[in-house]
């Protein structure tokens, strides 16, 4: 298992400040943290060669592009066959509408998160993708009436 790179005062600053506005300016961050901008430009670059900061990416309101329907999809898969269960890894990502997916231990293998336009939409994702995928055994779709975004990973950079 690769070791974990230790963050210091100033990586844990600059992610608590990222988190705020991922947009800051280096000079904004290093106004915030107390560190030279050019030390704020060092550390982003560690931080993202190392993998920490994974990206930065727009929040887009799915509503607005006439995407009001949210889904979780539980996915049982036929059977646990190594190469079945990472060719649904593969492909799942990518689907229309796919917002994320989870590999979960318990009575169902994967979670997809998924948007669509309206109910149509999502039944003919789950009849077209899902059910008549050789590796899925059952689906379960459970709507989403409201989504709020968690931010409490922040208390775990401190």
């Amino acid at each position: 298992m690769a070791q974990r790179p230790e963050l210091d005062r100033v990586d844990r600053a600059l992610l608590q400040a990222l988190s705020a506005n991922a947009r800051a300016s280096g000079a904004a961050l290093a106004a915030e943290v107390g560190v030279a901008e050019s030390t704020v430009s060092l550390r982003l670059r560690r931080l993202q060669s190392l993998g920490t900061i994974r990206g930065y990416h727009v929040d887009v309101d799915l509503a607005a592009l006439g995407v009001s329907l949210q889904a979780l999809i539980a996915v049982r898969l036929v059977k646990h066959d190594r190469s079945e269960i990472d060719a649904f890894r593969a492909q799942a990502p990518h689907l229309p509408g796919v917002l994320g997916v989870f590999h979960m231990a318990g009575a169902d293998d994967y979670l997809i998160h998924v948007a669509a336009r309206d109910a149509e939409e999502l039944r003919e994702f789950v009849v077209a993708y899902l059910t008549g995928h050789p590796a899925v055994a059952h689906t379960e779709t459970n709507l989403i009436f409201e989504h709020v975004d968690g931010d409490g990973w922040n208390k775990l950079v401190g």
